[in-house]
């Protein structure tokens, strides 16, 4: 579970309600047509603006936000020299006994064991990476889409409540609802964006990123097993896609 995607979702929206509850009541600020006209239209707009199957996907890449799978990389790259170290001393083949904990580590040491030459292995796991990549990068647009939107249906919910208001002049009753409408679609689109539909479109790139280094450091690792380079040399290497102060002890005092 990521606590910041939750702390800021949770934090968000309760400082929102908080403040309506200190200024007046919370009921005041519920109204169904705001919510049909804002929360209908933008996911309206989304099947519109991508296929089907894109828009249901997204729901799943958006967990990605929320509980992510991702290994860590200093876990890797331990993980890695160790497979190296026994590559050294016993083969290749002994790596196929071993427990590999990341999914995306086990496959291409997979394709080492069984004796694919380099150049394959690193163009189909760079291929899969790419791929993995762009269908992430589908999810984040469908939200960032979202985000887009959401605060056009405000506008428009406000000049709808406006032309209810403007038509009903002679009836006072009529005003208070209508200006209601008016008013509640623009704050539910402002918040609908900027509270969920933005933060968690740059939330899924994070992930992306992140899983992209994380798989690009598994691929240059297991072509160096499969060149036969020092674990100590390729411990030093791996780290270098890690931040400096997340680096080893030894290879803080060499920078």
């Amino acid at each position: 579970m990521d606590l910041a995607t939750v702390i800021g979702l949770v934090g968000g929206c309760g400082i929102v309600v908080m403040a309506i509850l200190f200024g007046g009541s919370l009921g005041l600020f519920f109204d169904i047509p705001s919510i049909l006209i804002v929360g209908g239209g933008t996911i309206a707009t989304a099947f519109i603006r991508f296929g089907m199957g894109d828009v249901l996907n997204s729901i799943k890449v958006a967990n990605n936000a929320f509980a992510t799978k991702l290994s860590v990389p200093e876990q890797v790259i331990k993980e890695i020299v160790n497979l190296a170290n026994i590559a050294r001393k016993n083969g290749l083949i002994v790596l196929e006994q071993q427990p590999i904990a990341d999914p995306f580590l086990k496959k291409a040491i997979m394709y080492c064991v069984d004796g694919h030459e380099a150049e394959f292995i690193e163009e189909v796991l760079n291929k899969e990476v790419s791929l993995t990549v762009d269908r992430h990068d589908l999810g984040r647009k469908v939200f960032s889409g979202m985000g887009d939107s959401a605060p056009a249906f405000g506008m428009v919910g406000t000049l709808v409540g406006l032309v209810q208001m403007l038509s009903n002049m002679g009836d006072p009753a009529t005003i208070g609802p209508a200006m209601a409408v008016a008013l509640l679609t623009t704050l539910y689109g402002a918040l609908l964006a900027n509270i969920f539909m933005i933060p968690i479109a740059d939330k899924l790139a994070l992930r992306s990123r992140e899983e992209e280094r994380n798989r690009k450091l598994i691929i240059e690792g297991v072509l160096g097993i499969l060149k036969g380079l020092n674990p100590r040399v390729m411990e030093e290497f791996l780290e270098t896609f890690l931040p400096p102060k997340e680096r080893s002890a030894g290879d803080q005092k060499k920078t």
